[in-house]
């Protein structure tokens, strides 16, 4: 794969990718940036043959050991940390999460960018998903990585960053097991830094979704995510992480709860509770129909629109669960585990 990147401009961009037994997806990563010279690779326990494989494509392996609990995080900083000690003249450095497949011509479209605008923290492409169509939790990712072009308040795990923003605000905070991109993100910002979607092709991505369970682990984790961001910073007003966790915990705990009373007292006590019953219960699918119509009109196919606004509203459900675990780990203290929905892998 050929990014058309000149030959002095590599040697000023550093590469980490982290995973956790990806397989046969991490070696497409690896593969996807070759041409990098300076490489790291941050393993996160994994028990397939990750390990092997990446250090015979001949790149820095780093394996990360608990305790402290493994973090996407705690990973990326590691892999940093080891390739600013290898290369402390690197300039910028590209972030890869082990499921994706760096696609051509982004490093010179990005680095294009960040070189042209010195108050740039990051840039960031379109993420897609690579099997859209194996299922529509699949499909969902894929429209979620959709974030619209030009200034942004946040990036996911894939983005080009200029070293010098990464130093000034320390790094990633090592103890989020969620959400450790809109942190970082966060503090760039209010740093004064500027972050930007530009309109490239970046990564392919692979999130193999294709159990309810699954989806169910990796909303739960979201939950998680959003209470912490709320409480870190709860200030934040692009994006409102406290509403999002107000939203959460009305309609993943407030609505239910109040259907169950209402259903008890009208079973037990008296039949006029029944309209209350009828009403929370159909709370859920008018919105459920707002949010499908809205993302018809962004485009969406009629399956996935629909998909989208009944998963949208079901989430609520599990990210309250995340959220709850969250409150839970910091009043008695515990260190939060890391959420996995994949397992070991080779595609």
């Amino acid at each position: 794969m050929t990014h058309w990147v000149r030959a002095s401009e590599l040697e000023r961009l550093g590469l980490v990718v982290i995973a956790r037994n990806e397989g046969d997806r991490l070696i497409r990563c690896l593969v996807s940036v070759r041409e990098i010279p300076n490489r790291v690779y941050v393993d996160s326990g994994s028990t397939d043959d990750s390990v092997a494989r990446a250090r015979s494509l001949g790149v820095t392996v780093l394996q990360l050991r608990m305790p402290p609990p493994f973090t996407a995080a705690r990973a990326r900083n590691a892999g940093l940390a080891r390739l600013l000690e290898d290369h402390p003249d690197l300039e910028f450095v590209q972030m890869v999460d082990g499921d994706c497949e760096v696609r051509s011509g982004w490093l010179n479209a990005a680095l294009s960018t960040l070189r042209s605008d010195p108050n740039l923290a990051l840039v960031f492409g379109r993420r897609r998903e690579r099997y859209p169509g194996r299922s529509v939790y699949n499909a969902l990712c894929d429209d979620e990585w959709n974030a619209p072009i030009g200034e942004a308040s946040g990036c996911g795990g894939d983005a080009l960053f200029r070293v010098r923003a990464l130093r000034q605000v320390e790094f990633y905070n090592p103890r989020m097991i969620a959400g450790e991109d809109s942190e970082l993100s966060m503090r760039l910002r209010k740093s004064g830094w500027r972050l930007q979607r530009i309109d490239a092709e970046m990564t392919w991505h692979d999130a193999e979704i294709t159990r309810f369970g699954q989806w169910w682990n990796r909303t739960r984790r979201s939950g998680h995510g959003f209470a912490e961001m709320a409480a870190l910073h709860p200030d934040a007003r692009d994006p409102n992480w406290p509403r999002t966790v107000r939203s959460i915990v009305a309609w993943g705990f407030a609505v239910p709860v109040l259907t169950v009373i209402s259903s008890a007292l009208a079973v037990g006590v008296s039949a006029r509770w029944w309209a209350m019953v009828v009403l929370t219960l159909g709370l859920w699918p008018i919105r459920m129909i707002q949010l499908a119509c809205r993302c018809r009109r962004r485009g969406l196919s009629p399956k996935v629109a629909l998909a989208s606004g009944i998963l949208l509203m079901l989430g609520k459900l599990p990210q309250f669960v995340g959220l709850a675990g969250y409150y839970r780990d910091r009043l008695t203290g515990r260190a939060s585990q890391l959420i996995e929905y994949k397992g070991v892998n080779s595609v």
